[in-house]
This record gives C-alpha cells, structure tokens and sequence, in this order.
C-alpha cells in the first residue's frame, strides 16, 4: 500500500520533553500531530477532534494509560490504539491487549524508524477495517435490497424484489390489499407474508378459496350460521369473520364469489359488522382483507363477475405477482430449494442438476408457474 498521509495522531504523555521528541519523529510523515499532556486533555481533544491514532504513555498521573485507553475503547472503537510502555511492564500490556483495548506497543526508549513503521501500520490496519465495514456494510444493503428469500418465497429476481418491497409496505398498514397474478404464483404465500408481518400476527389468519366452496355454502363459510339455518345446520358454526377478528381474512379468487354475496362482503368491508346465516344478530368484528384473483379486476368488473365498488374498496394495497417466466434464475434456485426438500424426505442425496437440466429449467415457460414447478 502507499503510505498514508494527512491522518491525525493524537500524542499523550504528562512530560512536555517527551511530547517534542515524538512529534519530531513523526513531523516529516506529514500527519497531522495533536498532543495531550495528560489523559483528561487527551479526551478533551477526542471529544473536538477525529483521531486516528493514540499513542499514549502507561504512567501518568491522574488517570494512567491502561484508563485512558479503555475509555477510548468504548467511546472511539475505530480509533487504533498504542501503548508506550517500559520492557518491565510487560505483563500489564498483555492484559491491556488481550482486553482489546491495545492494538499495538512501543517500548521505551524508542527507535524512531520503528515508531514511524508501528504508526504507518497501525493506519494500514485502520484503513483496511474501514473497507472491510463498507464491503460488510455493501454487501447488507445488497442482501437487503436483493434479497433471495423472504419470508416463505425463494428467489432474488428483480421482479421479485418489487414484490418484496410491496409486502413490506403493506404489513404495517391497517389498509386492504388486493394481490393479483396467475395461477401458481404464491398469492397466498403474499397474504401470509403480509399477515406474519402485520402488527396482526398474533391473531389468525384465515384463508378462503373462493373457487373451491360451492356458492351456496360460502355464505355460511365466511359469516357462519345458527342451528336450523338450513337443512343440515345442526349446530351454530362460526365463520371465518369470526375467526378472523383481529388478525386477516384472505379471499382467494374472489372473482368466482356469486356477486349477491359480494355486495355483503361489501357492507362487512364498510361497517365491519355481519349476520349469521338464519340469525338476525348483528355482530361487530376487526378484520383485516387480503384478496386476490387470478383475473384481470378490470375485465372481470366489465365482464360483471367483480363489483366495481367492492374492488375498490378491496384495492387499497395492489400487488401483482409476476410469472415464473418473468424471473430472471429464479426457476432454477426454486429447482434447487424442492430438490434439497425431497432429497430429505426421500432419505437420498440429490446434490443437483445437470448443466442441461439447468437451461431446461430456464429456458422453460412454466405455464403452471411454481406450482407446476414444485
């Protein structure tokens, strides 16, 4: 490396004389030299001035060089630190540095080549510390902003970044999200990530697939019913409102909900109360909606399988799910991620993919997305 230039270094010793010869040793490196007679004025200077370096004697009255160097241990951790000492004082220093609170040492009486080497070092050390914390630091950022996993999804695309940030935008808000995307893509994995980061994780999140339930049992399915609402109804049930309060209700493919029960869903959005099925009790819950489609909102509202109103009272947060042909190596990390799963679950050791598997992986369009995938 070249020599380092321009730094400052902070000289401590309660002799004046001893000050002088250190600061002539050092004058030709071009560094900026500060000195300190004492420990209290060397602090002093810390508190005013960024130091670099302290070179420091043992002894001194009123606070030693073993005090000195502890606090600045705790208050300047970057700042390296030397200790002058005599040959016999040995055993102190070791403690000092196996404390941490000595990078290095001179011994008394000095060579002044060897103090120059010792302080060139001592700031090639501070140097490569400081580009270490901005690789470490760099690399933090990078993690954060692209990351590979989170929460349950795998991948680092840049389209799955966007989602992530979204998700992370839309967990602290009480407001709806509406989470659109093809079939396969981890819509309920979006709702699920939403709600475990949701000041509402400690409640439940309940999940309805809309296209699953038989219009007329959704009705029941989502506010419950009393006993003898219908044929069947042998006992009161509870719905997922109420399973829901407090926490999330997710709609999957609320595009196929029968649209007579949609202008309730509706009326629940807006005044946060229900009835039962066969019951004329009006109940009062907290409920937080995630919905999602694997439609096009505005096709489906003009095609009349999606009340324009209820849209977008639910379109609050939109989130749209990208298809697996839209993200980048993720096809690939996600291969890899259910290949370990099985490799597991099987008992055998499948330690990856051919080179042409892999581009098979890739260049494939997963018309089923990660659900065909898996």
């Amino acid at each position: 490396m070249d020599k380092i230039t321009g730094l400052n270094i902070l000289l401590v010793d309660d002799e004046p004389h001893i000050l002088r010869s250190l600061s002539r040793a050092l004058r030709s490196e071009q560094y900026h030299i500060h000195t300190a007679e004492g420990g209290p004025a060397a602090l002093e200077i810390l508190a005013n001035e960024s130091i670099d370096v302290v070179v420091t004697d043992k002894n001194m009255p009123e606070m030693t060089g073993n005090e000195l160097l502890a606090i600045i241990a705790e208050q300047y951790p970057d700042t390296i630190r030397i200790m002058l000492t005599a040959f016999t004082e040995q055993a102190a220093l070791i403690d000092a540095i196996n404390q941490g609170k000595v990078w290095g040492y001179m011994q008394k009486p000095w060579d002044n080549d060897n103090l120059r080497i010792t302080i060139e070092q001592a700031l090639q050390t501070k140097m490569l510390i400081a580009e270490r914390n901005m690789l470490r630091a760099s690399l933090k950022r990078y993690k954060r902003e692209h990351r590979s996993q989170f929460q349950r999804f795998i991948g680092g695309s840049l389209a799955m970044q966007v989602v992530y940030k979204c998700i992370d935008k839309a967990a602290p808000s009480r407001a709806n999200v509406f989470i659109t995307g093809p079939s396969g893509t981890g819509k309920e994995l979006a709702a699920e990530a939403i709600h475990n980061l949701s000041p509402r994780h400690n409640n439940e999140l309940v999940c309805i697939n809309c296209a699953a339930i038989p219009s007329e049992l959704m009705e029941s399915e989502i506010f419950g019913h009393i006993k003898g609402a219908f044929s069947g109804a042998t006992n009161n049930r509870d719905g997922a409102a109420t399973l829901a309060d407090g926490g999330t209700l997710f709609l999957d493919e609320i595009g196929e909900m029968d649209m007579a029960l949609q202008a309730k869903i509706l009326r629940f959005i807006q005044t946060g109360t229900f009835q039962r099925v066969g019951s004329g009790k009006v109940e009062k819950v907290d409920v937080r909606f995630v919905c999602a489609t694997n439609r096009n909102p505005l096709e489906a509202i003009e095609q009349q399988l999606l009340r324009e109103d209820l849209f977008y009272r639910l379109n609050v947060i939109a989130i749209d799910m990208p298809a697996l042909s839209d993200r980048d190596e993720d096809p690939l990390q996600i291969a890899l991620f259910y290949l370990n799963k099985f490799s597991e679950m099987e008992n055998k050791l499948f330690v990856g993919f051919s080179k042409r598997a892999e581009q098979l992986i890739l260049n494939y369009t997963w018309p089923g997305n990660v659900r065909q995938l898996e």
